[in-house]
């Protein structure tokens, strides 16, 4: 019985730290931005700390840091985010907003390492009768192959809304024209949460 017990709280913790974790959609459009600032006519309003769970992680492992933003363009000429339109740090060093597709790579999930779960095939539950007889069930024929699938569909599902959040918020080469206010997810390299910049070339 105590053997039973240990088994079925092993793979409890198992499960309950290593599974497969959503996607929670982000909109820019409707967060509530703190952080602006302004220049020659154009403003940015960002927001850091948007992902959660795995993704959030990931974010510190890869040293990348996503980040909404919302330019408001009330310069009298239309500006293009990454050439007239640019970010930068506090201290005036300019960012280099990450290509969609790194971004994506650097922080999505891995479908293909919930396959470890496969090691839980051969598992047996024993057990034991009043008259001393003992059986084994192959629980794990049912457990291995569920949990190792359900997590790769998981991931996989919470991936491809992430990705496609990325490409519609895509700000980079975005033409903002003049009275225009357009949203957008960059990712940049960096392990600190600093204060951004707006550069109007």
């Amino acid at each position: 019985m105590r053997s039973i017990k240990i088994t079925l709280l092993l793979i409890s913790v198992i499960i309950a730290t290593s599974c497969a974790s959503g996607y929670k959609m982000i909109e820019p459009k409707s967060i509530n931005y703190v952080s602006r600032n302004e220049n020659n006519g154009a403003k940015l309003e960002y927001k850091y700390d948007l992902l959660d769970k795995k993704y959030a992680k990931k974010e510190v492992k890869k040293g990348v840091k996503l980040v909404a933003v919302k330019i408001t363009n009330e310069s009298d000429r239309d500006l293009m985010f990454g050439r007239e339109i640019k970010l930068t740090y506090e201290n005036g060093k300019e960012i280099v907003a990450m290509e969609n597709d790194k971004v994506f790579k650097s922080l999505k999930q891995s479908p293909a390492s919930y396959l470890f779960y496969l090691l839980l095939t051969p598992l047996n539950l024993y057990t034991s009768s009043s008259d001393g007889d003992t059986s084994s069930t192959p629980i794990g024929l049912v457990i291995g192959p569920g949990l190792a699938g359900g997590n790769m569909i998981a991931a996989g599902s919470a991936n491809k809304k992430f990705k496609t959040e990325l490409l519609e918020y895509n700000i980079n080469g975005t033409l903002i024209k003049k009275g225009e206010t357009k949203y957008g997810l960059v990712g940049i390299k960096s392990d600190s949460f600093d204060a951004l910049k707006i550069k109007v070339e």
